[in-house]
């Protein structure tokens, strides 16, 4: 599915931009379905707020047992927005696992080094008009952490990611720093971060990814990247998907777990009891 070129690119700097890669139609679906899942949300139910900034993190039921589910997330600066849907619609829903289990996506997974790609987690991610949030800068590997590092991000623009409207920054090359923190389950039932190096990441040298709608962005486990608050007027909708490889071991005691009633599943229908 890669060219050479590509797959050099890939090597070099850890992330891969490829425009074009969903039509707009299926992205189009993706987003008036999301919208009709938000519809049926009453943010009264359940307030918890989506954010990355570590202070807020907590041993919020919601959120930890949300690996096997379809739930809903607010903004901290208004909790009537929805910001995030997750963490298994690509399992629990049709119309996402139909967009999530492509076999082009699947081709671009062994590519940049899946060798047996399981889909771990699933997030629509709305920055809204004024209110989106931002996203502090992090590698997918800290939250989804495998022995070997495995952990892979395939980002899709579903609308225009601008410098306006919150688009991703990475850091080029920066997939070759070793990992700063681990976020995981605590004793206490709660979560905390290891830190395994105080050095913040560096951002000089920090890139825009502004993508257009379609647009693919994969991102390698230990690229630091981040976003920006949208304070525009207009919205930016994203979807990722995170995989890891079969062969890989994914810890118990890693925030996102999994009931064995719904086991991780490759591209295909095939069904895994679990990751090794």
């Amino acid at each position: 599915m890669l060219t050479p070129d590509q797959r050099s690119d890939w090597e070099r700097d850890g992330f891969l931009v490829l425009p074009g890669f969903a039509d707009a139609a299926a992205c189009d679906e993706l987003r008036a379905h999301a919208q009709e899942l938000i519809a049926g949300f009453d943010p009264e139910e359940n307030r918890s707020v989506f954010s990355t900034h570590e202070q807020t993190r907590t041993s919020d039921e919601w959120f930890l047992t949300s690996g096997d589910q379809v739930r809903f997330f607010v903004e901290e600066e208004d909790h009537r927005v929805v910001n995030k849907i997750g963490h298994a619609m690509h399992d629990l829903d049709p119309v996402f696992d139909r967009f999530s289990r492509n076999p082009d996506l699947e081709a671009v997974a062994h590519d940049v080094g899946l060798a047996e790609p399981l889909l771990l987690q699933s997030m629509y991610i709305l920055k809204a008009p004024h209110v989106g949030g931002e996203v502090t800068l992090h590698t997918d590997h800290t939250f989804l952490w495998t022995e070997p590092q495995s952990a892979t991000g395939f980002w899709f623009a579903l609308e225009d990611a601008t410098l306006e409207n919150g688009c991703m920054w990475a850091l080029p090359g920066g997939h070759r720093l070793p990992a700063r923190k681990r976020f995981r389950r605590d004793d206490a039932g709660g979560t905390t971060f290891d830190v395994l190096d105080p050095e913040p990441y560096p951002t000089v040298g920090e890139v825009p990814l502004e993508a257009p709608k379609g647009t693919l962005i994969v991102l390698h486990g230990l690229l630091p990247h981040r976003s920006n608050a949208n304070r525009s007027s207009r919205s930016r909708a994203a979807y990722t998907l995170h995989c890891i490889d079969a062969a890989a071991e994914y810890p118990e005691d890693n925030w996102l777990q999994r009931s064995p009633d719904l086991p991780l599943r490759g591209f295909g229908r095939e069904v895994r009891t679990s990751p090794a």
